[in-house]
Protein backbone atom coordinates (compact mmCIF):
# COMPACT_ATOMS: atom_id res chain seq x y z
CA UNK A 1 0.00 0.00 0.00
CA UNK A 2 1.04 3.57 -0.72
CA UNK A 3 0.40 6.65 1.19
CA UNK A 4 -1.45 9.57 -0.89
CA UNK A 5 0.03 12.58 1.10
CA UNK A 6 -3.28 13.42 2.81
CA UNK A 7 -1.42 15.39 5.18
CA UNK A 8 -2.25 18.29 7.74
CA UNK A 9 0.28 20.51 8.04
CA UNK A 10 3.04 17.51 7.53
CA UNK A 11 1.37 15.32 10.14
CA UNK A 12 -0.42 11.68 9.40
CA UNK A 13 -4.15 11.26 9.71
CA UNK A 14 -4.91 11.04 13.25
CA UNK A 15 -7.57 8.03 13.37
CA UNK A 16 -9.33 6.71 16.70
CA UNK A 17 -10.53 3.21 16.78
CA UNK A 18 -13.98 1.76 18.15
CA UNK A 19 -14.64 -1.77 18.24
CA UNK A 20 -15.43 -4.10 21.34
CA UNK A 21 -13.31 -7.06 19.59
CA UNK A 22 -9.74 -6.43 20.85
CA UNK A 23 -8.16 -8.74 18.21
CA UNK A 24 -10.05 -6.03 15.63
CA UNK A 25 -8.60 -3.20 16.86
CA UNK A 26 -5.00 -5.05 16.96
CA UNK A 27 -5.47 -5.99 13.30
CA UNK A 28 -6.65 -2.34 12.40
CA UNK A 29 -3.61 -0.63 13.75
CA UNK A 30 -1.30 -3.03 12.33
CA UNK A 31 -2.82 -2.00 8.96
CA UNK A 32 -3.19 1.46 9.27
CA UNK A 33 -0.22 2.18 11.36
CA UNK A 34 1.75 0.61 8.24
CA UNK A 35 0.59 3.72 5.67
CA UNK A 36 3.15 6.29 6.29
CA UNK A 37 0.72 9.12 6.26
CA UNK A 38 -1.75 7.52 8.70
CA UNK A 39 -1.58 6.98 12.81
CA UNK A 40 -3.76 5.53 14.91
CA UNK A 41 -4.05 7.71 18.13
CA UNK A 42 -6.07 5.50 20.06
CA UNK A 43 -8.65 3.06 20.99
CA UNK A 44 -11.50 2.51 23.42
CA UNK A 45 -13.96 -1.60 23.18
CA UNK A 46 -17.72 0.58 23.57
CA UNK A 47 -19.53 3.45 22.17
CA UNK A 48 -19.03 5.53 25.67
CA UNK A 49 -15.97 4.65 25.48
CA UNK A 50 -15.31 5.91 22.01
CA UNK A 51 -16.93 9.34 22.66
CA UNK A 52 -14.84 10.36 25.78
CA UNK A 53 -11.48 9.46 23.69
CA UNK A 54 -13.18 11.14 20.82
CA UNK A 55 -13.16 14.49 23.17
CA UNK A 56 -10.18 14.02 24.72
CA UNK A 57 -7.65 13.15 21.66
CA UNK A 58 -10.21 15.21 18.65
CA UNK A 59 -8.90 13.01 16.04
CA UNK A 60 -9.56 13.26 12.30
CA UNK A 61 -11.13 10.07 11.75
CA UNK A 62 -13.17 7.86 14.09
CA UNK A 63 -13.62 3.99 12.54
CA UNK A 64 -16.74 3.34 14.35
CA UNK A 65 -18.01 -0.68 15.08
CA UNK A 66 -21.73 -0.80 14.92
CA UNK A 67 -22.94 -3.06 17.54
CA UNK A 68 -21.11 -2.34 21.17
CA UNK A 69 -21.82 -2.90 25.01
CA UNK A 70 -22.48 0.39 26.71
CA UNK A 71 -24.06 2.70 24.25
CA UNK A 72 -24.30 1.40 20.14
CA UNK A 73 -22.03 3.39 17.62
CA UNK A 74 -24.70 5.04 15.87
CA UNK A 75 -25.89 6.85 19.16
CA UNK A 76 -21.82 7.39 19.92
CA UNK A 77 -21.65 8.58 16.54
CA UNK A 78 -24.27 11.57 17.02
CA UNK A 79 -22.10 11.91 20.42
CA UNK A 80 -19.06 12.40 19.11
CA UNK A 81 -20.13 14.61 15.82
CA UNK A 82 -21.92 16.78 19.11
CA UNK A 83 -18.52 17.73 20.95
CA UNK A 84 -15.85 17.14 18.34
CA UNK A 85 -18.06 18.60 15.06
CA UNK A 86 -14.72 18.44 13.05
CA UNK A 87 -14.01 14.63 13.27
CA UNK A 88 -15.26 12.48 10.56
CA UNK A 89 -16.87 9.50 11.48
CA UNK A 90 -16.96 6.00 9.38
CA UNK A 91 -19.05 3.06 10.27
CA UNK A 92 -16.81 -0.21 10.14
CA UNK A 93 -18.87 -3.51 10.46
CA UNK A 94 -20.04 -6.48 9.73
CA UNK A 95 -23.80 -5.27 9.22
CA UNK A 96 -25.59 -4.04 6.10
CA UNK A 97 -28.89 -4.08 7.14
CA UNK A 98 -30.67 -1.28 5.78
CA UNK A 99 -31.81 0.03 9.07
CA UNK A 100 -28.59 -0.06 10.13
CA UNK A 101 -27.42 2.06 7.15
CA UNK A 102 -29.61 4.53 7.61
CA UNK A 103 -29.68 4.84 11.32
CA UNK A 104 -25.59 5.34 10.83
CA UNK A 105 -25.95 8.06 7.90
CA UNK A 106 -29.09 10.13 9.52
CA UNK A 107 -26.21 9.87 12.80
CA UNK A 108 -24.16 12.25 10.63
CA UNK A 109 -21.59 8.95 9.38
CA UNK A 110 -19.65 10.50 6.27
CA UNK A 111 -19.22 6.68 5.69
CA UNK A 112 -20.03 3.11 5.94
CA UNK A 113 -17.25 0.44 4.64
CA UNK A 114 -17.75 -3.52 5.94
CA UNK A 115 -14.84 -5.62 7.35
CA UNK A 116 -14.38 -7.69 4.50
CA UNK A 117 -12.92 -4.34 3.18
CA UNK A 118 -8.96 -5.22 2.15
CA UNK A 119 -6.01 -3.19 3.87
CA UNK A 120 -6.16 -0.87 0.21
CA UNK A 121 -9.40 0.49 0.59
CA UNK A 122 -9.79 0.76 4.14
CA UNK A 123 -6.85 3.19 3.91
CA UNK A 124 -7.93 4.65 0.77
CA UNK A 125 -11.59 5.44 2.32
CA UNK A 126 -9.73 7.05 5.33
CA UNK A 127 -7.85 9.49 3.38
CA UNK A 128 -11.32 10.21 1.06
CA UNK A 129 -13.54 10.34 4.39
CA UNK A 130 -10.34 12.88 5.47
CA UNK A 131 -10.56 15.02 2.59
CA UNK A 132 -14.32 15.17 2.96
CA UNK A 133 -15.71 12.82 0.74
CA UNK A 134 -18.42 10.15 1.50
CA UNK A 135 -17.33 6.77 1.20
CA UNK A 136 -19.65 3.26 0.88
CA UNK A 137 -19.11 0.17 0.16
CA UNK A 138 -20.51 -0.94 -2.77
CA UNK A 139 -23.27 -3.15 -1.53
CA UNK A 140 -24.01 -0.09 0.99
CA UNK A 141 -24.06 2.22 -2.18
CA UNK A 142 -26.63 0.27 -3.85
CA UNK A 143 -29.33 -0.15 -0.70
CA UNK A 144 -29.00 3.68 -0.48
CA UNK A 145 -29.89 4.00 -3.76
CA UNK A 146 -32.87 1.63 -3.41
CA UNK A 147 -34.30 3.40 -0.32
CA UNK A 148 -34.34 6.85 -2.23
CA UNK A 149 -35.92 4.58 -5.29
CA UNK A 150 -38.41 2.78 -2.88
CA UNK A 151 -41.89 4.81 -2.97
CA UNK A 152 -42.56 6.10 0.63
CA UNK A 153 -44.57 3.99 3.03
CA UNK A 154 -48.42 4.59 3.18
CA UNK A 155 -49.76 6.08 5.93
CA UNK A 156 -52.04 4.57 8.46
CA UNK A 157 -54.55 7.41 10.41
CA UNK A 158 -54.07 6.98 13.48
CA UNK A 159 -56.94 4.58 14.41
CA UNK A 160 -55.82 2.32 11.75
CA UNK A 161 -52.01 1.99 13.45
CA UNK A 162 -54.00 1.92 16.92
CA UNK A 163 -56.19 -1.47 15.64
CA UNK A 164 -53.38 -2.51 13.43
CA UNK A 165 -50.52 -2.67 16.93
CA UNK A 166 -53.70 -4.78 18.45
CA UNK A 167 -53.85 -6.85 15.87
CA UNK A 168 -50.07 -7.40 16.39
CA UNK A 169 -50.59 -8.40 20.12
CA UNK A 170 -53.05 -11.44 19.36
CA UNK A 171 -56.38 -9.54 19.88
CA UNK A 172 -59.60 -10.35 18.24
CA UNK A 173 -61.17 -7.93 16.61
CA UNK A 174 -64.05 -8.59 19.20
CA UNK A 175 -61.52 -7.65 21.40
CA UNK A 176 -60.32 -4.96 19.33
CA UNK A 177 -63.83 -3.06 19.66
CA UNK A 178 -64.05 -3.68 23.73
CA UNK A 179 -60.20 -2.22 24.25
CA UNK A 180 -61.23 0.86 21.73
CA UNK A 181 -64.80 1.22 22.84
CA UNK A 182 -65.91 0.57 18.93
CA UNK A 183 -68.19 -1.86 17.24
CA UNK A 184 -66.50 -5.26 15.70
CA UNK A 185 -67.67 -3.87 12.62
CA UNK A 186 -65.88 -0.54 12.54
CA UNK A 187 -62.48 -2.89 13.70
CA UNK A 188 -63.28 -4.96 10.63
CA UNK A 189 -63.85 -1.56 8.47
CA UNK A 190 -60.46 0.00 9.89
CA UNK A 191 -58.74 -3.06 9.31
CA UNK A 192 -59.91 -3.37 5.43
CA UNK A 193 -58.51 0.14 4.74
CA UNK A 194 -55.99 -1.03 6.32
CA UNK A 195 -55.49 -4.04 4.33
CA UNK A 196 -56.10 -1.61 1.18
CA UNK A 197 -53.07 0.79 1.60
CA UNK A 198 -50.57 -1.69 2.81
CA UNK A 199 -51.53 -3.97 -0.17
CA UNK A 200 -52.19 -7.30 1.48
CA UNK A 201 -54.82 -9.84 2.26
CA UNK A 202 -54.90 -10.87 5.69
CA UNK A 203 -53.84 -9.62 9.09
CA UNK A 204 -50.40 -11.48 9.60
CA UNK A 205 -49.56 -9.62 6.12
CA UNK A 206 -50.80 -6.72 7.55
CA UNK A 207 -48.31 -6.58 9.89
CA UNK A 208 -45.55 -7.79 8.64
CA UNK A 209 -45.62 -4.89 6.29
CA UNK A 210 -46.10 -2.34 8.56
CA UNK A 211 -43.28 -3.28 10.90
CA UNK A 212 -41.25 -3.30 7.56
CA UNK A 213 -42.50 0.04 6.65
CA UNK A 214 -41.67 1.24 10.05
CA UNK A 215 -45.26 2.26 10.66
CA UNK A 216 -45.95 -0.07 14.23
Amino acid sequence: MSGAGSERNGGAIRILLVDDHPVVRHGLRGMLDAEPDLTVVGEASSGDGGVERAAELRPDIVLMDLRMPDGDGVAATGRILARVPKTRVVVLTTYETDRDILRAIEAGACGYLLKDASPTELADAVRAAYRGETVLAPSVASTLVRQVRKPAPPALSAREAEVLRLVARGRTNAEIGKELFISEATVKTHLLRVFSKLDVADRTAAVTTAMSHGLL
